[in-house]
């Protein structure tokens, strides 16, 4: 559509997850008109991410060293571990500052479909997490659609046979939403999760 480099950085930028082609064209742009943007500090940056991000060898958070700032902070409540799908799951939960156990990042959700299965996710490694004795729950997070269900059901199933307590996040109806938007399976999951009103 545009001619030579510029058509490029609009199919560079569009390839990443989230961008569509309209997002692509904006950003590049933006890009090309701000004379004060820092091309050159955003492409070191790219690099810097690439050469130096890695995966924390307990958790699987993405970290700068050997182990994530989590796995490392002797603050943390070892006895509770946190199973979560993605690194961006982690961000979030810390977010709310109200969990302060440590975390296990699967990599993904199990999807025949995808051809990912059990041998594909970091399973493997949160069982040996738990074979010392120390962690005295696991709480599944993940994502509550199709995949994110399947894989909670495949791990409680497996953990069950390890006695260890195993919960999984609640979830309903989003604060502020109206329920006449909420669907079935969300007004499903609202009546489970419901509680006592104290008087």
């Amino acid at each position: 559509m545009y001619e030579g480099i510029v058509q490029e950085l609009i199919d560079e930028l569009g390839r990443l997850p989230g961008i569509g082609p309209k997002s692509a064209q904006r950003i590049a742009f933006h890009i090309v008109q701000t004379r004060g943007f820092d091309v050159t500090r955003l492409g070191e940056v790219l690099l810097e991410v690439r050469d130096k991000v890695r995966f924390c060898s307990l958790c699987g958070n993405v970290a700068d060293q050997d182990r994530c700032g989590i796995c490392r902070d002797a603050r943390r409540n070892r006895a509770t571990i946190c199973v979560v799908e993605e690194p961006k799951d982690v961000a979030a939960i810390e977010r709310t500052r109200e969990y302060r156990g440590l975390y296990h990042v699967l990599g993904g959700a199990l999807s025949p479909i995808d051809g990912i299965g059990p041998d594909d996710l970091r399973i493997r490694e949160l069982v040996q997490r738990l074979a010392d004795g120390e962690v005295q729950e696991v709480i599944i997070a993940t994502d509550p659609n199709m995949t994110g269900e399947a894989t909670a059901t495949y791990l409680s199933r497996l953990l069950k046979t390890m006695d260890v307590p195993v919960s999984r996040l609640a979830s309903g109806l989003p604060v502020g939403g109206d329920l006449e938007y909420a669907d079935e399976v969300t007004l499903g999951r609202a009546f489970e999760g419901r509680r006592l009103v104290e008087h």
